[in-house]
């Protein structure tokens, strides 16, 4: 029991160096998505040695970097607009999507790749939902002219090269852009490594490569929302939690640790709701299962906030069905919670190092719930086998009778 009370002093420590190390790997994400987007500049490439005409004529195009290194290039003359979108390359596919809501399902893309032989192919595909087999290639609804398009490499990169037809100017337009290490088979795509929507402005005439105001207030706007939503629901709530079923022996001082943090957590949690909502009524992205959840997982919140103030004194006979009430509906809310942050990341396109930094938190947590139950099994075992009038004090220290020696008349 020794080893274990020492795990009991030890794992505050832990936890807490931990989520140090999960702020410091927002922090990270945070910056080089600044990065990214704040980049001012796009590489000096010279189309005419690897681009078949007309793409290795064009010159001075406006670009913008988009995503990690990929890159954007575009120019228009009239009614055309021709496209090139540049992106680290080994094997594999890479694809730009054109979307209306900014889902993939009912979006038209250009995907290109070097197949094993290395004959280079780039094809329009209809991705009319989920599976492997409603991606159907020559198949889209994109304006392409009648100039062929093209794909190429140079150096590591790869470069898909399109034109556009259409009498209605681009405006802003949601962009997917995916990639995978694995080749297609007989033309059917292989699905995709890591994949992300961005608002692209067609319409900006400047050759900043600089994301638009509106554009750039948008991604914050989503970076804010899943950010809030994981520290909120994905680390506060639960920790609280952790507080009322384990530390109860620390009275009253567990009460209002576990208070407090369930208010702070519902503050998070109310922000990212609205921040969700404010999202939806600007990008209008129809994500039914995500807004769903989300505001159920609200509600249930605020359930248990009223839980607080209704709360009957120990020794009423509502008190036992109390206790069955917040601690289900709390159990049922960070479940939830935690599975609408995995589906916001899938629809969001979250990179690798958003679902990296998630799955280290919920690792974290779930491996100091796992030690906890099993210590608490521990103690209730050993208080089951301990004689009737054997003591225990609140710390788990035995606390043995004192054989007091009475003196006898001197």
């Amino acid at each position: 029991m020794a080893k274990l009370r020492s795990l009991v002093q030890i794992w505050p420590s832990f936890v807490r160096i931990c989520m140090l190390n999960l702020i410091f790997n927002f922090k990270t994400i945070a910056l080089g998505d600044d990065t990214a987007s704040s980049e001012s500049t796009c590489k000096n490439t010279n189309f005419q040695i690897f681009l078949p005409p007309p793409y290795q004529n064009i010159s001075s195009p406006i670009c913008k970097p988009v995503w990690h290194t990929y890159e954007l290039r575009y120019t228009k003359n009239g009614d055309t607009t021709t496209i090139i979108l540049s992106a680290p390359y080994t094997v594999g596919w890479v694809g730009i999507g054109f979307s209306r809501d900014g889902k993939m399902v009912g979006s038209s893309a250009m995907v290109g790749w070097i197949n094993k032989h290395g004959h280079a192919k780039i094809k329009q595909y209809y991705l009319r939902g989920n599976k492997s087999s409603e991606v159907i290639a020559n198949k889209g609804e994109l304006p392409l002219n009648n100039v062929p398009a093209a794909v190429a490499t140079n150096g590591a990169e790869i470069y898909l090269a399109f034109q556009l037809q259409t009498t209605i100017p681009f405006g802003k337009q949601p962009i997917l852009l995916a990639f995978s290490t694995k080749h297609p088979h007989e033309h059917h795509l292989s699905k995709h490594d890591d994949k992300t929507t961005i608002i692209f402005d067609f319409s900006s005439g400047a050759k900043s490569g600089s994301m638009d105001p509106a554009s750039n207030s948008l991604i914050q706007m989503r970076k804010n929302h899943g950010i809030i939503g994981i520290i909120g629901w994905g680390l506060i709530l639960p920790v609280g939690a952790i507080v009322a079923r384990y530390f109860k022996h620390k009275e009253p001082l567990w009460f209002y640790l576990h208070s407090i943090i369930q208010f702070v957590g519902f503050a998070f949690g109310l922000a990212t709701v609205l921040l969700g909502l404010q999202l939806y009524s600007q990008m209008h992205v129809h994500i039914p299962a995500h807004r769903g959840i989300g505001i159920f997982v609200l509600v249930l919140s605020i359930l248990q906030i009223l839980a607080f103030f209704l709360r009957p004194n120990r020794d009423s006979k509502f008190r036992k069905m109390w206790n069955l009430y917040h601690s289900w509906f709390g159990r049922m809310a960070l479940f939830f919670a935690a599975l609408n942050i995995v589906l916001g990341m899938q629809a969001a396109g979250a990179t690798n190092a958003w679902k990296t930094s998630y799955g280290f938190l919920a690792g974290i947590i779930i491996v100091v719930v796992i030690v906890l139950e099993i210590l608490a099994y521990l103690k209730r075992s050993e208080k089951r086998s301990l004689p009737p009038n054997f003591q225990m004090d609140p710390l788990g220290e035995e606390i043995f009778p004192r054989n007091n020696q009475t003196k006898g008349p001197g």
